[in-house]
């Protein structure tokens, strides 16, 4: 059952990342299945090369194996094979709508930002497809629900043409967007489970609705706890959680495996270990379901909660 692990590069690993890349290793490992390394980099505003260098150094450092390594830009022929795809299929159009129009409509969507009402639906794509447009690039999704139950038992159904509206997936930047890219990639690789953090639980639906159009098997999922922040979010590279450089300055591998695997719920100490020694009592009855607040003070990490 091939699992992947799929991390942005748009900055450091961080312990977030670390967490996220340990549970993925653990399931996979401990099933005997194989894993795939991803490095998604479409964002041509913030991926950068040495983020990727860096983040598959780190994870090695870290006591991580892959038995694939693929990079997302090297697939592009595939995208544009999925988008000509739905474009044959008349789901496509053009966007006009900006960020305030659809922060004005004031619903808000499952993920925390607000859904699209699905305003342009009925303007046409101009002469040349989706390649010709010169504004994001929509998909027109079915109105109606969609079931889905993790394996962690969490509801995950809802009706996404509503939930969150249709999803873009050319941007305005001509990158291929998120979902379309995530769906197609893991269908190419047949990718049968998927292990990632809850707060991309609300992208579920969508993702099934594209595997779907696309003529795809739907995946089992599994989401998992977060690390937080001290007010909330999740920590993040784009909030500026503490990276990789300067964990690495004053902590060995084992230290900081620990100290997650730990924090997580894999152990009742925080004792330095390996990921490898983990595999031995790994089950998802002993990982925490309740996110968890890091802070990094003093040259530390420390749990708050």
């Amino acid at each position: 059952m091939p699992s992947r692990f799929a991390p942005s590069t748009t900055g450091q690993a961080h312990p977030g990342t670390l967490l996220a890349a340990l549970l993925c290793w653990l399931d996979a490992r401990s099933r005997g299945d194989r894993l795939l390394l991803r490095f998604e980099d479409l964002d041509p505003t913030r991926s950068q090369d040495i983020y990727l260098d860096q983040m598959r150094r780190d994870l090695e450092w870290f006591g991580l194996d892959w038995d694939q390594v693929v990079v997302q830009s090297d697939l592009a022929d595939q995208h544009r094979n999925a988008l000509d795809q739905l474009q044959a299929q008349g789901r496509l159009y053009p966007c006009r709508c900006t960020r305030s129009e659809r922060r004005r409509s004031g619903r808000r969507s499952l993920d925390g930002g607000f859904a699209y009402a699905n305003t342009c639906r009925d303007r046409p794509l101009p002469n040349g497809g989706w390649r010709a447009a010169r504004e994001p690039v929509r998909l027109r999704l079915d109105d109606g629900p969609i079931r889905i139950i993790d394996e962690s038992g969490a509801d995950l159904s809802q009706n996404p043409a509503y939930d969150m509206g249709d999803p873009i997936v050319v941007r305005r930047d001509r990158a291929v967007a998120y979902h379309l890219a995530v769906v197609v990639d893991d269908g190419a690789s047949q990718i049968d489970r998927i292990v990632r953090g809850r707060d991309l639980a609300p992208s579920t639906a969508t993702q099934v609705v594209l595997q779907q159009l696309l003529g795809q098997s739907r995946p089992s999922y599994r989401h998992h706890l977060l690390f937080l922040e001290p007010r909330g979010d999740k920590l993040a590279k784009f909030h500026g959680a503490v990276g990789t450089a300067e964990l690495r300055r004053h902590y060995r591998a084992a230290q900081l495996c620990g100290t997650i695997a730990w924090a997580a719920g894999l152990r009742d100490r925080d004792l330095p270990c390996r990921p490898g020694e983990l595999l031995a009592e790994f089950s998802w009855h002993r990982v925490g379901t309740g996110d968890r607040v890091l802070v990094w003070r003093n040259d530390q990490l420390i749990v708050l909660s």
